[in-house]
């Protein structure tokens, strides 16, 4: 009941031959890029000089949080006398 019909005679699917027009194109060496010595420093030490400032306020941030909490209990201390 649900079986697919075939044709009586199958013809073969046409032959096809590679043309020069078919073959990949060839592809062109890309550019060569020089990375010198100095751009590699200038990075590294933007990179560390960075990193130091961002230490920096992690650092700063901190201390005056603690400056903060130490004030606030100055001052509770100070009112409820």
């Amino acid at each position: 009941m649900f079986l697919p019909k075939y044709p009586d005679s199958p013809t073969p699917p046409p032959a096809h031959t590679p043309t020069a027009a078919d073959r990949a194109p060839d592809r062109r060496p890309a550019p060569q890029v020089s990375v010198s010595t100095g751009a590699v420093a200038a990075v590294l030490v933007g990179g560390v000089v960075l990193t130091a400032l961002l230490a920096a306020v992690a650092v700063t941030a901190v201390s005056v949080a603690v400056a903060a909490a130490v004030l606030r209990s100055l001052l509770r201390d100070q009112y409820r006398r």
